[in-house]
C-alpha cells in the first residue's frame, strides 16, 4: 500500500464530513428563517450581507490574508466578474428568503434539485461542453418535469427556475474566477455592502423587527445571519478541496432533500399528486445524471505526503 494512502483516506473522510455538514446546514436553513418570520425579506438580505462581510473581513484580518485585494481591484476583468456574481448571489438569496418566508420551501427545494442539470445546460451553451447521451436524456426528463409542473399548476414554477438558473450561473462564474471561495465571498459582499448599509440606515430602529430593535432575540437572530451564512461556505470549501466532483455532487442533494421534507412534513405546504409527478420526473433525471457521473468517475489519486 502506498505511504500516502492513509493520509488520502483521512483527507477524504474530513472532506466528506465537511461536505455533509455544509449541505445539511443549508438544508435546515428554512428553520432558521422561520424563527423570525416577521422580518421583511429585504431587511434579512441586507443584514445577511453586512454581518457576513464583517465576519469574513475579521477572519481575513486575523489571518493577514488581504494581499489579494489590491491586485483584484486593479483588474477590470476580476471586478466585472465579481459584480456579476454578486448580483446573481443577491438575486438568489432574495428569492430564497422570500420563498421561505411566504411558504414556498418545496418550490425552493426544486431550484436546488435542478441546479446540477442547469449546470449541464450552461456548460453546453456557454462553454461548448458536449454532454453525454445519458446527460441529454436526463435534461429531457427534467424538462418534461418542469413542463408537467407548469401545466398542472397553470404557471411556471418560477421560484425553482430563478433559484436554479441564478445559482447555476453563479457557480459558472465562480468556476472560472481567479479568487478562492473565502476571498470571493468577501469581494462579493463588499460590492453589495453599500446598498445593504443604505437600506439598514433607512430601516434603522424603524420597527420592532429592524436592527437595532427593542427585542434582544431579534437582534441576535439578525446578527446570527453572518455566521449562519459563512460557516457552511467554509465547510463547503474544505470539502471541495478534498473530494472528487462526483462525490461532492452527490452530497449536494442532501440540501434540497432536507428542504423538501421540511416543506411537506414540518411546514405542511400543499403537495398534490400532480406536483409529485413533476418532482418524480426530476428525481429520475437526477438519478440518471448521478449514476452516469458515478460510473465514469476517475479512480482516486493517492499522493504521498512530503
Amino acid at each position: 500500500m502506498s505511504v500516502g494512502a492513509p493520509a488520502a483516506r483521512s483527507r477524504a473522510n474530513v472532506g466528506a464530513w465537511a461536505g455533509a455538514l455544509a449541505f445539511t446546514w443549508w438544508g435546515f436553513f428554512p428553520v432558521y428563517f422561520r424563527l423570525q418570520p416577521d422580518v421583511s425579506p429585504p431587511e434579512v438580505l441586507a443584514n445577511r450581507i453586512v454581518w457576513s462581510l464583517l465576519l469574513v473581513a475579521g477572519v481575513l484580518t486575523w489571518q493577514s490574508r488581504w494581499s489579494w485585494l489590491a491586485p483584484a481591484l486593479r483588474s477590470r476583468r476580476i471586478v466585472a466578474s465579481f459584480v456579476a456574481s454578486a448580483l446573481l448571489l443577491s438575486a438568489n438569496w432574495m428569492t430564497y428568503i422570500w420563498a421561505v418566508s411566504n411558504g414556498h420551501v418545496v418550490d425552493a427545494s426544486l431550484g436546488y434539485f435542478i441546479t446540477p442539470l442547469v449546470n449541464v445546460g450552461l456548460g453546453f451553451f456557454l462553454l461548448g461542453e458536449r454532454p453525454r447521451r445519458v446527460q441529454w436524456i436526463a435534461l429531457a426528463i427534467a424538462a418534461a418535469g418542469v413542463v408537467w409542473l407548469t401545466a398542472s399548476a397553470g404557471r411556471l414554477p418560477w421560484i425553482g427556475l430563478v433559484l436554479g438558473l441564478s445559482f447555476g450561473a453563479y457557480g459558472l462564474l465562480r468556476k472560472v474566477a481567479s479568487l478562492g471561495a473565502f476571498e470571493g465571498l468577501t469581494l462579493e459582499t463588499m460590492i453589495l455592502a453599500p446598498a445593504a448599509l443604505v437600506g439598514m440606515a433607512v430601516w434603522w430602529g424603524s420597527s420592532p423587527t429592524s436592527f437595532p430593535g427593542p427585542d434582544a432575540a431579534t437582534n441576535v437572530w439578525l446578527l446570527g445571519l453572518g455566521p449562519a451564512t459563512t460557516l457552511p461556505l467554509v465547510l463547503f470549501a474544505v470539502a471541495a478541496r478534498r473530494l472528487s466532483m462526483t462525490t461532492l455532487g452527490l452530497l449536494q442533494y442532501l440540501s434540497p432533500t432536507i428542504q423538501f421534507l421540511l416543506g411537506v412534513w414540518l411546514f405542511h405546504e400543499p403537495f398534490s399528486g400532480a406536483r409529485l409527478v413533476g418532482f418524480v420526473l426530476i428525481w429520475v433525471a437526477l438519478a440518471l445524471y448521478s449514476l452516469d457521473g458515478w460510473v465514469r468517475r476517475s479512480p482516486p489519486v493517492v499522493v504521498a505526503e512530503t
